[in-house]
């Protein structure tokens, strides 16, 4: 199905898509993002300077503490191989819009590597893919002129398509525009070796969602993990 089909359907379906997406907001349940801290230094070796960047899955909502997200799955499969120095700037809600204007107020400093986890915000915020994609640019840049970011890993977005806490079709409606952003960020990356696109395309079972129906459980973050973890050693060796 082409996009052109898919405007048509969301135009149809936009009275239906409103009501449940107001639903969704008031009666999801709010979880927290995961507790501890948000910095550290972990292994032996060559040093690694680690900034992760992006929205609530990169904060941790869906697990209790840093170890068990994505951050702590990092800095510790990296910690094998590196003297990993991390840092955590994630917030709940987060655009690519705001985490620009975010670390454009943090002083300047250097990073080897960065994750950026964005762009769920974006869909459900109705953001149009070009803007999309233009402020991601923008946001690449900034990275690398003001961290001098060596390597900028771009995560894959989540298969939305199968949340459970989403009905239908509202479910279907974003999961199709997820995948559409998806593939674009992917093109984006082709053939840049400062970028690094890494799809979120392993096996994920609604059991190992979290308890909001919504975010990635323990199981999800080892596994979003370890495909960075792969990503970023195949490229620094």
């Amino acid at each position: 199905m082409n996009h052109a089909v898919d405007l048509v359907l969301r135009a149809v379906m936009a009275p239906v898509l409103a009501v449940q997406a107001v639903r969704v907001r008031r009666h999801a349940l709010i979880l927290p993002e995961a507790g501890g801290p948000r910095s550290g230094v972990v292994g032996v070796g060559q040093d690694l300077r680690l900034l992760i960047v992006g929205d609530s899955s990169a904060a941790g909502v869906g697990v209790a503490v840093q170890d068990l997200a994505l951050a702590g799955h990092v800095s510790r499969t990296l910690a094998a191989s590196f003297r990993v120095d991390w840092l955590l700037q994630a917030q709940t809600g987060a655009t690519t819009a705001v985490t620009f204007k975010r670390l454009q107020a943090l002083p300047a400093q250097k990073f080897d590597v960065v994750i950026v986890a964005l762009g769920v915000n974006d869909v459900t915020g109705m953001v149009p893919l070009e803007l999309w994609l233009t402020r991601q640019r923008r946001l690449v840049r900034l990275l690398q002129d003001r961290f001098g970011a060596r390597l900028i890993c771009l995560s894959g977005l989540p298969p939305m398509g199968h949340f459970p806490l989403l009905p239908q079709p509202l479910r279907w409606v974003l999961g199709r525009q997820a995948a559409r952003f998806d593939r674009h960020l992917r093109q984006s990356a082709a053939g840049d070796p400062a970028l690094a696109y890494v799809p979120l395309d392993f096996a994920m079972s609604p059991d190992q969602i979290a308890t909001d129906g919504y975010h990635p459980g323990p199981e999800i973050y080892g596994e979003w993990a370890r495909v960075l973890s792969q990503a970023i050693i195949a490229r620094l060796g």
